[in-house]
């Protein structure tokens, strides 16, 4: 009997043991968070992805394309305005080139097309919406794109949210996932009334040549 009652013991010991070693091998929120923000002000290209689920309050339904850190930008764009619109755009410099699936390419400024969706954000507002995430959390080790992130649960700001998400009217509860390797911020998901916003983020430093279309 006592030799049972050993042997549970040592079970417990070792199991108790084993999840410390786990959780301990998970940074802390905090940590994570300042790297990645220090890892993405060195990134130079980036390919990104945005996609609501159900009918979350703003104009964006979908978008994808490319970015460099010059701001410069080359994709595609859904937006709601009273029925879903599809765009191709190229943002090289101050020119905006963009058009429907029908028609050849119109031009509108940079300025302009912030105030409908600036893709560019998606890149230069990152930093700053992990460096000012509050009560960050890691919670768990995953897998995104193939690769090893950790999940982290944190509080945004509607301020900041709405820089890289236009129309976002509230602060949000959301997670973001941090390469393990990298440090730099691979995906991001939005609760928000009425459904959510996923953000994903792949293919860092990838070349990407961005030109304006032919006249």
């Amino acid at each position: 009997m006592r030799r049972i009652v050993w042997l549970v013991m040592a079970a417990l010991l070792l199991a108790t043991a084993c999840s410390s070693k786990s959780e301990a091998a998970i940074p802390s929120g905090a940590d994570l968070l300042k790297r990645s923000a220090e890892a993405m002000k060195t990134v130079k290209t980036v390919a990104f992805t945005i996609e609501t689920k159900d009918r979350p309050a703003v104009p964006v339904r979908h978008a994808e394309g490319s970015l460099t850190k010059e701001g410069d930008a080359k994709g595609t764009l859904q937006i709601d305005f009273g029925g879903l619109q599809e765009f191709e755009f190229v943002l090289a410099g101050d020119t905006v080139h963009f058009k429907g699936p029908t028609g050849g390419f119109q031009t509108m400024t940079r300025q302009q097309l912030a105030a409908i969706y600036d893709p560019s954000a998606v890149l230069t507002g990152v930093p700053e919406l992990l460096s000012t995430a509050k009560d960050p959390r890691s919670e768990a080790v995953e897998k995104v794109g193939g690769a090893d992130a950790y999940r982290v649960a944190v509080t945004l700001a509607q301020q900041v949210l709405a820089k890289l998400i236009p129309g976002v009217q509230q602060g949000v509860n959301g997670t973001l996932w941090i390469d393990k390797a990298t440090s730099r911020l691979v995906k991001i998901d939005l609760p928000l009334n009425g459904g959510s916003v996923a953000v994903t983020l792949s293919d860092y430093d990838a070349p990407v040549t961005i030109t304006p279309p032919a006249s």
